[in-house]
C-alpha cells in the first residue's frame, strides 16, 4: 500500500460521489443498522438537499475523498465555515484572539457532522486503510486550506483512535465532556435502578411518576409508524427549542421530510400525547449499538416531563432493544443524577499560523488537565452505589 499513489478529490456536493462508494467507507455493513447514522450518505445528503447546509448557511460542503487504484478508500465530511455556530466545541475565543492579532479566522474548515454533537468516525476509511486513509484525508484538507489561505482546520467529536492518529500527524488535541448512559446488560429499567444509590433511585421513581401524571400517555414511534402528523408536531417542538437556544433553528422543515423518506427506520420519536395531540416530544436516531437523543420540545410545560421523554424513556427503549449506550446530546450536568456519566470527547485542530498554533497548544495542555479532573470529580459524585460508603453510613 505504501507504494500506491493516493489521489485526493474535493467535492462541492455529495451528489457527485456515488452513494455505494461513500457508504462503503462510512458504514461497512456490519449490521442491519448503521454504526453511526450521522455519517451515512442519506443523512448528509438530507442536510444538503434540504438547504440546512450550503449557500447562506455558513456551512459550505467541501467533501474530501481519497482514492487508490481508481477505488475510493476514504472520505470526510468537510465544510468551509463562515462562523462557529452549530459545532458544540467552541472556538470563539480563538477567533477573537486571532482577529485581534490582525489575522482573518473565517472562513475556516470543519471536519464534522453539522449540528450534531455525537462522537463518531470523522475520517471514514475502509477497513485496512485506517492510517493511510486518515493521513490522506487530513493532507487533502490541508491542501484546501493552504490553497485558499484559510486559518485552520477543526475535526470535532472524532473517536479516541482518530485523535491518537491525528496527534501522530502533528495535530492539536482537545478534549471535552458529555454525559452518556451505559447499559450494563440490564434486564429492565428496575434492574438499572438497583445499581443506583437508594436516594437517587427514589428520586428517579418520583420524577417518573410526576411526569407520567401529565394527563395523557407516552408513545414511541419508529419506521412506518411515523406519519406526517408526527413530523408536523416535531417541527413545532424543534422550532420552539431552537428559537430559545440558538435564536434561529439550524435545520429546515424539508430536512425532516427527507429523513422520513430515507431514514425513518433509523428514527425513534417519543411523544407525550393527550387525546391524540402531541404536547411534547423528542427525536432520536438509532445506531447499531447506540441511541442518540437529538431534539426535544413541547407546547405545554409539565413537571419532569423533559427528563421522562429525553432520558428515562430513552433508557427504557435502549434496554428493550439491546443497545449499549444512550447519548443524550451536549452539556447538562443535570444528567448525572439520572444515570448518565461523564465521558471524554475529542477533537483535532490544525492552525496555519505557527505562533498562534503554539499558543493554543499550551492552552490545550491546561484545558485537558482541567477536563480530566472535572470528569473524575463528577464520576465520584455520580448516582451509582458506592458499597464502601454505604457500609460506612
Amino acid at each position: 500500500m505504501s507504494d500506491t499513489a493516493i489521489e485526493i478529490q474535493v467535492h462541492g456536493s455529495l451528489a457527485s460521489i456515488p452513494q455505494a462508494e461513500w457508504d462503503a467507507c462510512a458504514d461497512p455493513g456490519k449490521g442491519t443498522r448503521p454504526l453511526d447514522p450521522f455519517t451515512t450518505y442519506r443523512f448528509l445528503l438530507a442536510l444538503e438537499e434540504s438547504g440546512s447546509v450550503g449557500p447562506g448557511t455558513g456551512w459550505q460542503p467541501q467533501y474530501v475523498t481519497a482514492h487508490a487504484n481508481g477505488a475510493m478508500i476514504a472520505g470526510a465530511p468537510l465544510y468551509a465555515k463562515g462562523h462557529s455556530q452549530g459545532e458544540y466545541i467552541f472556538d470563539h475565543n480563538w477567533a477573537h484572539a486571532y482577529e485581534n492579532a490582525g489575522g482573518r479566522y473565517y472562513p475556516k474548515l470543519q471536519i464534522a457532522v453539522p449540528f450534531t454533537p455525537a462522537t463518531g468516525r470523522r475520517f471514514l476509511v475502509k477497513p485496512g486503510f485506517e492510517q493511510v486513509g486518515q493521513a490522506a484525508l487530513m493532507q487533502g484538507a490541508m491542501e484546501v486550506a493552504k490553497a485558499n489561505n484559510l486559518s485552520s482546520i477543526h475535526t470535532t467529536f472524532c473517536t479516541g483512535l482518530e485523535s491518537e492518529l491525528g496527534q501522530q500527524l502533528g495535530l492539536l488535541h482537545r478534549t471535552g465532556q458529555q454525559f452518556h448512559w451505559v447499559n450494563q446488560s440490564y434486564a429492565d429499567f428496575d434492574a438499572f435502578l438497583e445499581d443506583l444509590s437508594s436516594r437517587k433511585r427514589k428520586n428517579i421513581r418520583k420524577e417518573r411518576a410526576q411526569a407520567q401524571a401529565f394527563g395523557g400517555v407516552i408513545n414511541t414511534y419508529t419506521g412506518d409508524e411515523i406519519t406526517s402528523a408526527h413530523w408536523d408536531a416535531m417541527w413545532v417542538f424543534y422550532q420552539d427549542t431552537g428559537a430559545r437556544k440558538w435564536g434561529t433553528p439550524y435545520l429546515t422543515r424539508e430536512f425532516f421530510d427527507r429523513v422520513h423518506q430515507t431514514m425513518r427506520e433509523d428514527v425513534l420519536l417519543i411523544f407525550a400525547e393527550r387525546e391524540g395531540i402531541a404536547v411534547a416530544g423528542a427525536m432520536n436516531f438509532i445506531g447499531s449499538d447506540t441511541l442518540y437523543g437529538r431534539y426535544w420540545g413541547c407546547t405545554e410545560h409539565h413537571n419532569c416531563l423533559h427528563f421522562e421523554i429525553c432520558y428515562y424513556q430513552a433508557i427504557d427503549w435502549a434496554i428493550a432493544h439491546g443497545l449499549k449506550r444512550v447519548e443524550a446530546g451536549a452539556q447538562g450536568e443535570h444528567k448525572l443524577a439520572r444515570g448518565y456519566l461523564p465521558v471524554t470527547t475529542h477533537s483535532l485542530h490544525w492552525i496555519s499560523d505557527p505562533n498562534f498554533s503554539d499558543a493554543i497548544a499550551r492552552y490545550l495542555v491546561a484545558e485537558r488537565e482541567a477536563v480530566a479532573e472535572e470528569i473524575e470529580v463528577l464520576t465520584a459524585y455520580g448516582p451509582f452505589r458506592n458499597e464502601q460508603r454505604e457500609e460506612q453510613d
